[in-house]
């Protein structure tokens, strides 16, 4: 038996179906759990001795709002190189992760007794407001962790101690990571030397899309041709 599917018995014996294991790479271990438990399951895995997951390494949040959409087009789009593209999922048939919801945490924990890791995924239940509880009071680092979620992505904690912005200004209007925040941003700041000091006006850079694009035709693309010299084009 494997590290991971022993952890992985060790981890759904001590939650009792609390979470449910989802796909990740092969030396990963992942779950994703109910907002209504989230609290219980992180008390298990960090006091089970046979656990002890007593670190959380991070904590980030998730904004599929564009989840298995088409990222971009190319001439000659391929899953790898400088190309690579997305295939469009059709509206019917588009993943839906985490029940369907827009907003989600993942935290990612650390076992230094028994050197095991685990990722768990919960889910925000609400897209215009959404919330889960506040892991700090189970593990100390959740604090800042929890406050750049608020910061970047809007997601509020339930039970912080000091949910408030860590990463932008302190009028900062919007959550930069969120899938539809403007990637030029919406206003920009600058030093106006007739008031002597700063100020901030809508911004002024013209907006653009950061797409890879095919600059040659080679003949590395093409699966057929793989192992053939690269042809110089003339």
């Amino acid at each position: 038996m494997s590290t991971v599917s022993a952890l992985a018995q060790q981890v759904e014996a001590h939650l009792a179906g609390r979470a449910r294991r989802v796909p990740a790479l092969a030396e990963e271990l992942a779950y994703e759990v109910e907002p209504g438990v989230l609290l219980e399951v992180c008390r298990t895995l960090r006091d089970a001795p046979e656990l002890k997951f007593e670190m959380l390494m991070d904590l980030a949040g998730v904004d599929y709002l564009e989840y298995g959409m088409d990222q971009w087009q190319t001439e000659s789009a391929t899953r790898t190189g400088f190309s690579r593209g997305r295939t469009p999922y059709e509206e019917a048939e588009r993943p839906a992760p985490v029940g369907g919801a827009r907003f989600a945490v993942a935290y990612q924990l650390l076992s230094i007794t028994h050197n095991h890791r685990v990722r768990l995924r919960a889910r925000c239940e609400s897209e215009s407001e959404p919330v889960v509880d506040s892991v700090a009071g189970v593990w100390a680092s959740a604090n800042w962790f929890e406050r750049e979620a608020f910061d970047l992505f809007g997601i509020l904690f339930r039970g912080h101690p000091d949910l408030r912005r860590i990463l932008t200004d302190y009028g900062f209007i919007g959550h930069p990571f969120r899938k539809d925040f403007p990637l030029i941003g919406n206003v920009e700041v600058r030093y106006d030397p007739e008031r002597k000091r700063v100020v901030y006006q809508p911004v002024s850079i013209e907006p653009r899309v950061l797409v890879p694009r095919v600059i040659r035709d080679d003949n590395r693309y093409n699966p057929a041709l793989r192992d053939e010299p690269a042809v110089p084009r003339s």
